[in-house]
């Protein structure tokens, strides 16, 4: 390797206050994104907005046949005192001294190499260019609020617990003229009742008499959509188990399919 010591004379730490080289290369190369630098974008770049979450609980028979409901939401919104600019009304931001506007500061590093020149993000103004002396007393200079929001939101049939729905363009709004995020409604399908689930198929017992189950007969047998009749075949035994195509769930992207419901005969 290197010897820290080498070409350091009387007085000197190393390569003039480095301890090694890897510190030297981290000063030289920082600022152009190599060793522990990094590239930062401009603080001017259009952003997406953020994302807003909420959970949503139905019932079960609501998932079955789809439901609309209204959610409330804190979503970021304009503020109305200072239109969005941060100042307070009657003033505007003023160019950033430091950076004459352009949001990058040039600065200089003596090194064993020579003067290494780097722009960086300018710490006075954080990269846009301008700076607010007066904000804004109601959003704080940030020029956004929080504001409550109500929201339909269409639930479809079919809809399984866990899934979610993605509303788009119902997020916070972006910044520099980015889109606004969306907002994503987890659903929580409470299941108070005897039907079991697996994808699109349903299952339930249905108890029926001896009688019935030795010389067969009618039983009544609960679906999504009500109750139908049911005819036994003679001789069946406990924990038969029945197909009735098409008595199951719809499936949540095409209402026109739908799964099987197997009863299991007690």
């Amino acid at each position: 390797g290197v010897d820290p010591n080498y070409g350091g004379g009387e007085g000197m730490d190393g390569f003039g206050g480095f301890n090694d080289m890897g510190d030297i290369l981290e000063n030289i190369f920082g600022g152009f994104g190599f060793g522990g630098g990094s590239r930062r974008s401009s603080a001017n770049t259009p952003k997406r907005g953020a994302d807003i979450r909420e959970a949503l609980n139905i019932s079960f028979m609501e998932s079955c046949t789809g439901v609309k409901r209204e959610i409330k939401i804190n979503r970021l919104c304009v503020c109305d005192s200072c239109k969005g600019s941060g100042a307070t009304a009657g003033t505007s931001a003023e160019i950033c001294p430091d950076c004459q506007g352009r949001g990058q500061v040039k600065t200089t590093q003596r090194t064993p190499f020579g003067a290494i020149s780097s722009t960086k993000t300018c710490p006075h103004c954080n990269g846009k260019g301008k700076i607010i002396t007066n904000p804004c007393p109601k959003c704080r200079g940030v020029g956004r609020v929080r504001v409550q929001k109500t929201v339909s939101v269409d639930i479809p049939a079919g809809i399984d617990d866990g899934q979610y729905i993605r509303l788009s363009g119902e997020g916070d709004p972006g910044e520099n003229g980015g889109p606004r995020g969306d907002l994503i409604v987890g659903v929580r399908v409470m299941n108070k009742t005897h039907f079991g689930r697996n994808g699109q198929d349903l299952f339930s017992e249905v108890r029926i008499s001896y009688p019935t189950a030795v010389l067969g007969g009618e039983v009544e047998v609960e679906t999504i959509d009500g109750k139908i009749l049911y005819d036994v075949k003679p001789g069946s035994v406990s924990g038969r188990r029945v197909r009735l195509k098409g008595k199951g769930m719809p499936n949540v992207r095409n209402n026109k399919s739908f799964g099987d419901l197997y009863i299991t005969l007690i």
